[in-house]
């Protein structure tokens, strides 16, 4: 059962979305009418259209359009055992039935993104640099924030959000286009109109200059929320809040790194990598509340993993009051998870061949410690280590 701050977010998210679409019509309808006087219905017509069309391709297909962007491929099993088994515990504590599909991003920058439509049509993405980075725990507390998205129902509307702000903007940035014929409208119009025309154009072009900030600035009301209480369920999850602010801290670290995103898939991201990090005004226009105001809530939980710790520290970092109502995930004292024995060296490794399996290379491990790459071109039935020459089949 979905506990009813999340039910109040779908809500709210939903008006959210709606308001998106009457500012995409709006857009198209004054777009139009600067290109030809009288032809604003047209223009709505032509919005509602590409409302329409956006939001059927980002419900059936906006998870596939992310990860292509981000160029994610797909894990197997047998490839990422520990990946998937984290998956697998998260997804028993989160209460999720289905197990989402989990994808690999080459890209050094450590951060992940969840996407799809549903908690049975979803996907986790992971960078490789999240995989070399974070030991087993803070991986668990990046895993079980993405996949409280996924239970708490964000993800669409994220999708779908986010594709309307694109189209907001392409219409609204087309209007250069059509200031030549606003130009000619005012020219051929009489004396006594000329007024009213020319109130009307300005009007017109402030509707469209403001148009994606308004777009925007609706998207961040339905982000930063969303973040807060991912953190949260992630907190649960875990019984490990200190795992979840770690692994924050290192994301942290590394933004401004390698990494393949865009103004559309940053804000899926656990922490958007566009974000400039400690600027003074950023903050205002940021899809994601602080970093450092997520980890310091985090670790003034007090050695609790509970909703009440997390409001009590998210009222002492922020001054602010955060409902959540509760969830249905045993609350108790945090545990303290056995310490992660993989070196950062280890891990790079098995990174490493991950991504060379990835690209259908096969591993070899030699008795002598040499990890051999055997390209798909290569055709004989056996190869050397070029250490201790031993026959490997």
């Amino acid at each position: 059962m979905i506990h009813a701050q999340i039910r109040a977010n779908r809500r709210k998210a939903m008006l959210l979305v709606a308001l998106m679409a009457l500012l995409l019509l709006a857009t198209g309808f004054v777009a139009a009418e600067l290109y030809q006087p009288g032809s604003g219905p047209w223009g709505l017509l032509v919005a509602f259209a590409v409302w329409l069309g956006l939001t059927l391709v980002s419900y059936f297909q906006g998870d596939q359009i992310f990860l292509a962007l981000a160029g994610a491929h797909e894990v197997r099993k047998k490839d990422a055992p520990q990946l998937y088994n984290v998956v697998e515990e998260m997804c028993l504590a989160s209460g999720l039935t289905t197990q989402p599909r989990i994808y690999l991003i080459d890209a050094a920058a450590p951060n992940a993104f969840a996407t799809g439509r549903s908690p049975q049509h979803a996907a986790v993405a992971v960078t490789s640099g999240l995989l070399e980075t974070l030991d087993r725990n803070e991986l668990q507390g990046v895993i079980a924030h993405e996949l409280a998205h996924i239970h708490n129902r964000d993800i669409l509307y994220m999708n779908i959000a986010g594709i309307m702000v694109g189209a907001v903007v392409l219409i609204a940035e087309s209007v250069r286009y059509f200031r030549p014929h606003s130009e000619r409208r005012r020219t051929h119009s009489s004396h006594n109109n000329s007024g009213a025309d020319l109130l009307w154009a300005v009007v017109a072009l402030a509707l469209l200059i403001l148009a994606p900030l308004m777009a925007e600035l609706l998207y961040l009301a339905i982000s930063r929320r969303r973040e807060y209480l991912a953190d949260a369920c992630g907190a649960l999850y875990t019984r490990y809040p200190e795992g979840l602010a770690s692994a924050l801290e290192k994301i942290t670290a590394g933004i401004g790194g390698e990494m393949p995103t865009s103004r559309v898939l940053a804000p899926m991201y656990i922490a958007n990598p566009l974000q400039k990090v400690g600027q003074r005004f950023a903050v205002l226009r940021s899809t994601h509340p602080e970093p450092q105001a997520r980890i310091a809530i985090l670790r003034a939980m007090g050695g609790k993993a509970d909703l009440a710790s997390y409001q009590q520290g998210f009222a002492q970092v922020t001054g602010k009051t955060l409902r959540i109502a509760s969830v249905n995930v045993p609350s108790g004292p945090a545990l303290v998870p056995p310490v992660d024995a993989r070196t950062p060296l280890e891990r790079h490794r098995e990174t490493t061949d991950l991504l060379w399996k990835q690209q259908d290379f096969q591993v070899r491990s030699c008795a002598c410690g040499v990890s051999l790459k055997v390209p798909p071109a290569y055709k004989g039935q056996a190869i050397t280590c070029p250490r201790c020459q031993q026959v490997l089949p």
